[in-house]
């Protein structure tokens, strides 16, 4: 285990209910199937957001998509997280480890990327997209720009299916 993971984990039990890390706890179907509905109603957002007129909202609600979509994944292989990147950090020992067979880490690093040292405002990063709408005072997502942040998403979220699916398909056969 990674060092970051493990000062995760190591918030994550000292601050109990209200911990900024990672806590492990027993695989819950349940709540990764909760996560994956708020995915979906934040990949829905990306276009709603553009229609009323608040494009800036939609490479916004592109990173929560898919970030929820992680903590389904999570949720499935038994850990909590409540910080990015923590959450991040442990989709990306879970990559290499091999545990996850379809996600990789150019994907991870589209959604975050903790080195990132490219110029931002020329990036088609989702994360980088995200971070120039959130954080400038530009208030419209170009058409181009919106195109390839809706696709991006689904693709990735595709992925996590794919991730959830298969934690699904290796229960049933133990079962």
């Amino acid at each position: 285990m990674n060092e970051k993971v493990r000062r995760c984990l190591d918030e994550g039990e000292r601050e109990l209910e209200r911990h900024k890390g990672l806590r492990k706890m027993t695989p819950d179907q349940k709540v990764a199937e909760a996560h994956v509905v708020k995915m979906m109603l934040n990949y829905n957002a990306i276009t709603d957001f553009r229609d009323s007129g608040h494009s800036d909202w939609s490479a916004i609600a592109a990173f929560y998509a898919l970030y929820h979509g992680l903590l389904a994944i999570l949720a499935q292989r038994g850990y909590e997280s409540r910080n990015q990147s923590c959450t991040f950090a442990l989709i990306e020992e879970l990559i290499t480890k091999g545990e996850l067979r379809f996600l990789t880490l150019a994907d991870s690093r589209e959604i975050f990327d903790r080195d990132v040292s490219t110029n931002i405002q020329h990036s088609s990063k989702i994360l980088d997209i995200r971070e120039v709408m959130q954080y400038s005072t530009k208030t419209d997502l170009e058409e181009q720009q919106f195109d390839k942040v809706k696709q991006r998403t689904k693709q990735i979220m595709e992925k996590i299916r794919q991730e959830i699916e298969d934690v699904i398909a290796q229960h049933q056969e133990n079962s």
